[in-house]
């Protein structure tokens, strides 16, 4: 069954979270009297699925089905969860909140608000304990951090369902253990903003030399590490007990003007803005923020495949997704083509011309064929324990076109098979129709002896059962050819 969100407000921020929900698999209501919303949303949306499949390696869930409404009624109806955008002005959320609570009572609110305390949202509500905060940061569809933030009226079963939604689409929820204005981001946020402020007024450094010194510098590290594990290494080898012995005493100097603040004024804007103009007025806001994602998701997919910070959230997110899309494989012997491998054609996939590149043929036909040796039981444990069975020989004919977004399926028919080889033939199906097939020849090794030997009693019996299931199978269409060869 398909889950329902709805987002009230669909702003930069209502409109990340809207593509967030839609590109998990949530349908998604939006109510926005903005008449622009739905324009700007588009926008939104255009960039986020250019974006948050190139961190996947599984296969997407099917995007749900956005609709927008003229009343927040019709735009909660159906839905287990809401996200409030609106403008951080308190009244107009207690507001929100009172048509939302009467339209569908009872549900989960939670508020992407950059300040207020979940105390200050919850006043006058009948049921307060359904209101909490979930702050997130730009761009919602990529960051996965989400501030999870409740008051003493929240029970602990509200707070763990929103922790789990967050996970369910793929976020990091970071539960705030006490109540405190802005978070813990957005203070952080704030305090360099000062310092930036101070900087720029008093000529030291321009709004491009600011942003300079953190992107060339301490922000790649806060990026991977965060601040404590960064200073951490600074202490070296005796750690942050010296750390804090060297630089403890810097603490006391005068360096920073954080509790003061520079006059607000329209010469303060005028510095900020014409400055800001300069360093990057040459490319308008969506290629900035095409630009930012494409260097985000860079950046993410390293720490991915390291599994480090918030790449392990992605790696988690996959793993979640990945057993749902795996459920449907086979996993006995048929007389017929074994389903062995659900894939996506993903972002990364494809080549100048907008189509699957030939190498992910190879990856889907590996996908296929290593799903099948973990059925027969020769999977990594069987590996590690020192035999494998290498590719000998492999003939693949592409036969039509998969673009971004395609779903496949890889199926495996065992031609022959003896109990030192089999031969495969695997089709990469979109829909009904074959877009390749890839034939191969696959040795049993022992891996330390360098040689061919037969598989293990228990590989053995697996693999000839699904051979001898095979065998009432007519010959695929193609197998035995030769590149260029005739049909006989």
């Amino acid at each position: 069954m398909t889950r329902k969100a709805a987002i009230i407000g669909g702003g930069v921020i209502g409109g990340g979270w809207a593509a967030r929900f839609l590109l998990n698999g949530w349908d998604v209501g939006v109510f926005d009297p903005d008449p622009e919303a739905e324009r700007k949303i588009a926008a939104v949306m255009a960039n986020a699925r250019l974006a948050l499949p190139a961190l996947s390696d599984v296969p997407m869930p099917v995007e749900g089905t956005l609709t927008f409404h003229g009343t927040i009624g019709e735009a909660v109806e159906g839905a287990e969860y809401v996200q409030e955008s609106v403008s951080e002005r308190i009244e107009l959320k207690h507001k929100v909140y009172a048509q939302l609570q009467q339209a569908h009572p009872g549900v989960l609110i939670g508020s992407s608000t950059s300040g207020f305390k979940a105390s200050d949202l919850q006043k006058g509500s009948p049921a307060p304990e359904n209101i909490i905060v979930a702050h997130p940061f730009n761009p919602v569809y990529l960051l996965p951090l989400s501030e999870v933030s409740g008051s003493d009226k929240n029970p602990p079963a509200v707070v763990e369902k929103t922790v789990q939604i967050m996970k369910d689409i793929g976020m990091f929820p970071l539960v705030i253990r006490h109540e405190i204005d802005a978070f813990i981001g957005n203070r952080f946020l704030e305090a360099v903003w000062r310092e930036a402020l101070w900087m720029l007024k008093d000529g030291i450094a321009t709004t491009e030399e600011i942003d300079d010194a953190i992107r060339m510098g301490f922000g790649l590290r806060w990026g991977q590490m965060g601040l404590f594990e960064t200073y951490r290494i600074a202490g070296g080898e005796a750690g942050m007990r010296h750390f804090m012995a060297q630089f403890g005493p810097a603490l006391k100097w005068p360096w920073t003007k954080l509790m003061d603040v520079p006059e607000f004024n329209e010469e303060l804007v005028d510095l900020v803005a014409n400055q800001s103009d300069a360093q990057s007025g040459m490319y308008t806001i969506r290629e900035l923020e095409r630009i930012r994602d494409q260097n985000l998701v860079g950046f993410l997919r390293a720490l991915k495949e390291r599994n480090w910070g918030a790449g392990k959230v992605l790696r988690e997110h996959d793993e979640r997704r990945a057993a749902a899309f795996h459920a449907g494989l086979d996993t006995t012997p048929k007389a017929a083509p074994l389903v062995m491998a659900q894939m996506q054609v993903l972002p990364g996939w494809i080549d100048y011309n907008g189509h699957m590149t030939e190498s992910r043929y190879y990856f889907a036909n590996s996908e296929t064929v290593d799903a099948f040796l973990r059925l027969i039981g020769a999977g990594m444990d069987y590996v590690a324990a020192g035999h494998s069975y290498y590719s000998a020989e492999t003939h693949i004919r592409h036969l039509g076109e998969a673009k971004l977004g395609d779903r496949l399926t890889g199926t495996v028919q065992i031609i022959s098979a003896d109990e030192k080889r089999f031969r495969s033939f695997v089709r990469i199906m979109k829909g009904e129709v074959c877009v390749a097939t890839v034939e191969q020849l696959c040795l049993h090794v022992d891996m330390k002896a360098g040689k061919t030997v037969p598989a293990s009693a228990e590989v053995w019996a697996k693999l000839r059962a699904v051979a001898e299931a095979h065998a009432t199978l007519p010959m695929p269409d193609g197998a035995g050819r030769a590149v260029g060869q005739g049909r006989a």
